[in-house]
C-alpha cells in the first residue's frame, strides 16, 4: 500500500485521500468547471467574512502557482479537510501556507495536495478578480506583514472598541 507523509510525520494511506476526493462533489466538479464555495472560519479574515463572501476556485497546476496565490488544498492529517490559504513560500520541500488571519505557517504542503486556485471573490453579489490591481497590492502588503500581523490586528481591534465606546457616550 502506498503512503503519504503528513505534516505530523505520520504515515497515512494515500488511497484514503484519493477516496475523499472521489467522493467529494466539489473536487469532482472542479475537474471540469470553476466552483464557488463559502469559506467557513476566520483563518482568511479579512479577505473572507464567514457567511457573507464566496471564493471562486479554478483548477490549477502546482507548477503555475506563485507566492501570494490563495489555493485550495487537502490536509494530509486525520481530518482530511479542504483548506483555503495563501502561499507564503515555495521551495523544493513543497508549499508553505498561511491564513490571512494567522501568523503561523503550515507546511510543507505537497503539490498533490493542491486542488485549485482562487480566481475571484464574490462579495455582496459583486465579483472581484484576484487580478484586480487593488487586490494585488493589498494582498502583497498583508503577506509581507505576516510577522507583525498579530499586534496590528490587536491594535486595530482595541482602537475599534475604544471608538465604539466613545461614540456611545
Amino acid at each position: 500500500m502506498a503512503y503519504l507523509k503528513t505534516q505530523q510525520n505520520n504515515l497515512m494511506p494515500n488511497n484514503l485521500y484519493r477516496e475523499l476526493d472521489e467522493q467529494s462533489i466539489l473536487i469532482r466538479e472542479l475537474e471540469n468547471n470553476n466552483i464557488k464555495i463559502k469559506p467557513k472560519g476566520y483563518s482568511m479574515y479579512p479577505l473572507f467574512i464567514p457567511g457573507r463572501d464566496y471564493a471562486i476556485i479554478s483548477s490549477a497546476e502546482p507548477g503555475s502557482l506563485k507566492k501570494g496565490d490563495v489555493v485550495l488544498y487537502r490536509r494530509f492529517d486525520s481530518s482530511g479537510i479542504l483548506v483555503l490559504h495563501r502561499i507564503w513560500k515555495i521551495c523544493s520541500a513543497g508549499f508553505y501556507m498561511v491564513g490571512d488571519n494567522q501568523s503561523e505557517v503550515e507546511g510543507p504542503i505537497e503539490p498533490i495536495q493542491i486542488r485549485g486556485k482562487l480566481i475571484a471573490i464574490e462579495r455582496n453579489g459583486k465579483e472581484i478578480s484576484v487580478d484586480n490591481p487593488v487586490y494585488k497590492i493589498l494582498s502583497n502588503i498583508w503577506l509581507m506583514l505576516r510577522p507583525v500581523r498579530t499586534p496590528i490586528v490587536k491594535t486595530a481591534a482595541a482602537v475599534k472598541g475604544f471608538l465604539k465606546k466613545l461614540l456611545k457616550k
